[in-house]
């Protein structure tokens, strides 16, 4: 690996941390949100929607914004917003008003769904340069970092820190690294010309056609499914421990650290597995890791269960989202589009699940609300084959003498 490549792929490690330590700061402080907020499940569930809304457009957005000006604007304005954002949810807190903290969470999302499109984009060219399983590890330094938020949440949570101080001490901190290493990535990857897109138009099947691939569009809910079960825990878990089992708020944002925990080493470990059984069955095998944790947590009321069985909750979502997605730029031409795709399909979770588990939490009880999440990650077991990319389904043909 030359020095070049080594330092691109040192950026996109800090790159995929920055919004792991972000995000983590933001949940592990949801019940103090709540709290100043005074807002009911029903109404959290509505103020987390600005989230959905935002990571939708964000991701709607992204392909295009990407193929026009590349990857590294995209990663430079979405890590921006995100660090906006959580400065606005935090002031929006200490102020009292929920359309505040659902602006902030819009903008929050915005960001995440753009850039996180184009990083995807970068990792999955910084792997194929590599030539092995490289983005596992790469959205492990994103769960890295929300093991490092979640613990620092936890203990300024216990001490009653001021959410909107914490939140810009984050900030701060994600910019000063974005501005170190934003460099390093390649202006141009993800950018196609004027002529590129002629020559494809004219040479080639055109860039709808990936919306026509079977394999591509359940490589989509595979990633609806795990993205959901991920995002679940990062939206609703603090509160699912504190509601749900009785836990406090500290506690609560401890056993969400622990599932961060486990996503991170998940996502460290993952690669080897992957090169070693393929795509599919590191796909299968999360899917139904993640379905035994979730059970646990919904079916048995009993606190020390329900925080081991985080650490299955977080082993069986960690692959799934980085797996998938490699799947999916490497299941044909436009491998950009492809990623995109995917991974507007997957964020449809972002947009359906916090309005939905709020409303299913009102009634019937944040618990039982999981259900519907369970549902879907078992059935993604079901449509794991279809991860079986070219690149490990097709081998050489053996030399003939």
């Amino acid at each position: 690996m030359t020095s070049d490549l080594a330092r691109r792929r040192t950026a996109v490690f800090v790159l995929f941390f920055a919004p792991g330590l972000t995000i983590s700061s933001r949940v592990t402080r949801t019940p103090d949100v709540r709290d100043l907020l005074g807002a009911s499940t029903a109404r959290m569930g509505l103020i987390l929607f600005g989230l959905s809304v935002g990571s939708m457009l964000g991701i709607l957005c992204s392909g295009t914004v990407v193929a026009r000006w590349g990857a590294r604007l995209v990663i430079l304005a979405g890590t921006s917003a995100v660090a906006a954002g959580a400065v606005v949810v935090g002031a929006g807190a200490a102020a009292g008003s929920g359309a505040c903290v659902a602006l902030g969470l819009g903008l929050f999302g915005l960001g995440m769904g753009g850039g996180e499109v184009a990083l995807n984009v970068e990792g999955a060219e910084v792997e194929r340069l590599l030539g092995r399983s490289t983005l596992p590890a790469m959205h492990g330094f994103f769960s890295l970092g929300t093991v490092l938020g979640a613990v620092a949440g936890m203990c300024l949570t216990a001490v009653g820190f001021p959410v909107l101080v914490h939140l810009l001490v984050v900030a701060a901190v994600v910019l000063g690294a974005l501005a170190l290493v934003i460099r390093r990535v390649p202006a141009e990857v993800g950018r196609q010309t004027a002529a590129g897109r002629r020559s494809a138009g004219a040479t080639g099947a055109p860039r709808a056609a990936v919306w026509k691939d079977p394999a591509l569009l359940l490589i989509g809910c595979v990633i609806l499914a795990l993205a959901m079960a991920e995002g679940t825990a990062n939206d609703w878990l603090p509160l699912v421990m504190v509601d749900g089992h009785g836990f406090d708020a500290a506690l609560g944002s401890a056993v969400y650290a622990v599932f961060a925990a486990a996503m991170t080493v998940g996502r460290f470990a993952g690669g080897r597995f992957v090169d070693r059984f393929g795509r599919a069955a590191a796909l299968c095998g999360s899917a139904l890791v993640g379905a035994a944790g979730l059970a646990l947590v919904i079916f048995v009321d009993n606190q020390a269960v329900a925080a081991a069985a985080a650490v299955l909750w977080g082993l069986g979502a960690s692959l799934g989202f980085p797996v998938a997605l490699s799947a999916a730029g490497d299941s044909g031409a436009d491998s950009a589009a492809r990623v995109a795709l995917a991974a507007t399909v997957g964020y449809v979770a972002f947009l359906v699940g916090p309005p939905s588990l709020g409303y299913l939490g009102e009634h019937f009880g944040l618990r039982h609300a999981l259900i519907l999440v369970l549902v879907l990650v078992v059935a993604a077991a079901f449509a794991t084959p279809a991860a079986r990319a070219r690149r490990d389904a097709v081998e050489p043909e053996p030399a003939t003498t």
